[in-house]
């Protein structure tokens, strides 16, 4: 799978339903299972539920790929396991708890370059 092509769906499944804060992590030397992490927030549970419908829909539309995902019954953490990259929906509260983007850490890469 195309990791940009990827990425930049993913991106545009979550800016097409206003994620906020969204991060992407290159983690290609921190593990073999994926070599992207993106975390974003959303103000809701409903709106956590279409982030992660938006990006199973776009991912499976556009590369014939069906996403894995944990969480969207309950909608305060949606985990979408895309191959390639993880993609995190959370709610804020949620997001500051675990604090994911420090145990990623790093820079995170610029998605500038898709709007």
């Amino acid at each position: 799978m195309q990791i940009d092509r990827l990425q930049r769906l993913i991106v545009e499944a979550l800016e097409d339903v206003k994620a906020q804060d969204i991060k992407i992590f290159n983690t290609t030397s921190k593990s073999d299972f994926f070599d992207r992490v993106m975390i974003a927030s959303a103000v809701s549970t409903t709106q956590t539920k279409a982030l992660a419908k938006s990006v199973i829909e776009k991912v499976k539309l556009n590369l014939n790929f069906s996403c894995g995902v944990e969480g969207l019954e309950n909608g305060e953490w949606v985990l979408i396991d895309c191959g390639d990259i993880i993609c995190h929906v959370m709610q804020p509260s949620i997001r500051e708890y675990y604090c994911l983007e420090e145990i990623w850490g790093g820079h995170t890469l610029n998605i500038d370059r898709y709007q």
